[in-house]
């Protein structure tokens, strides 16, 4: 596979636009979403290591690294020295302060790396040789992720502590997730009309079901309870309640705040932070 279909599938069709995405806190009893990124570069892929900190992929001078954002402090820095490639998908270990990210190295190579705490200057490969797209971490050894495959993406089970890689299915997408207050995992997969489907898995049994299906044109969601889903389409947030009709029901407009092509989700462990990558209309600027 070439390094711009690797880049492509890495950062998703908003990187080549004239507008790069920029990352947003929204405090869900609160009012305008803030733009915590404020950078004109790429910035995309939010992830909550606590109520209060939020992890991403930054720019930093033309290249992406690990961004991290302190919501009381109103902070942003990078926390670990620039490697060789950049960094994507940050997320925390479980049980362990290290954090893994995705790195693309300028000759290609596409592997998932640790980035040990305290300063994060020690980083090795999760699982050597393996060309992780996109991941969500169950525990400490055991990731569901996608791996590409030719021109799609292959979604596997894989765990670093034996070195087992199960490949689950084809034609997986971008959005893997642990669920909330369960031992289940979601990830979404092409169906036969080209729209994203979501799917709930026991890593155990590797066993699927089906969830919901996604809008047309949405790749992204995220759960706020083992029952409940969030989306971005558009301007707007939609939500999803398993016990209720099997309709995404409208929960926020952003539009009056200059939001636009909402992507790529975080939630707050304690449910009062939303984060997502968006862009900023060229109307109604902040």
């Amino acid at each position: 596979m070439n390094k711009l279909l690797v880049l492509l599938l890495l950062l998703g069709s908003n990187c080549f636009s004239q507008a790069q995405p920029d990352v947003f806190i929204l405090k869900l009893d609160d009012s305008a979403p803030i733009n915590v990124s404020n950078d004109p570069g790429y910035d995309n892929q939010p992830f909550f290591i606590s109520n209060t900190e939020l992890l991403f992929a930054a720019n930093n001078e033309t290249q992406t690294d690990i961004g991290h954002y302190l919501i009381q402090e109103k902070q942003k820095r990078y926390i670990h020295p620039k490697t060789e490639g950049g960094e994507y998908s940050p997320r925390q270990i479980p049980g362990s302060n290290d954090i893994a990210a995705v790195r693309l190295d300028p000759d290609g190579k596409q592997r998932l790396y640790r980035y040990s705490a305290p300063n994060y200057t020690q980083n090795q490969e999760w699982i050597p040789e393996l060309q992780v797209a996109y991941y969500a971490l169950h525990s400490e050894h055991l990731l569901l992720g996608t791996v590409l495959s030719g021109n799609t993406l292959d979604l596997v089970l894989a765990n670093n502590k034996t070195g087992q890689v199960d490949t689950l299915l084809t034609k997986a997408g971008r959005s893997i997730h642990k669920v909330p207050d369960s031992d289940a995992m979601s990830y979404t997969a092409l169906n036969e009309e080209g729209n994203y489907d979501i799917y709930q898995i026991d890593v155990k049994t590797q066993e699927s079901f089906f969830v919901a299906q996604l809008p047309i044109g949405i790749q992204d969601h995220i759960w706020t309870s083992d029952a409940m889903m969030i989306i971005g389409s558009g301007s707007s947030l939609y939500t999803y309640d398993l016990f209720g009709d099997g309709s995404w029901e409208p929960m926020m407009d952003l539009a009056k705040y200059g939001i636009k092509d909402i992507s790529r989700l975080s939630m707050s462990p304690d449910g009062k932070y939303l984060a997502f990558a968006a862009l900023k209309s060229t109307e109604n600027e902040e």
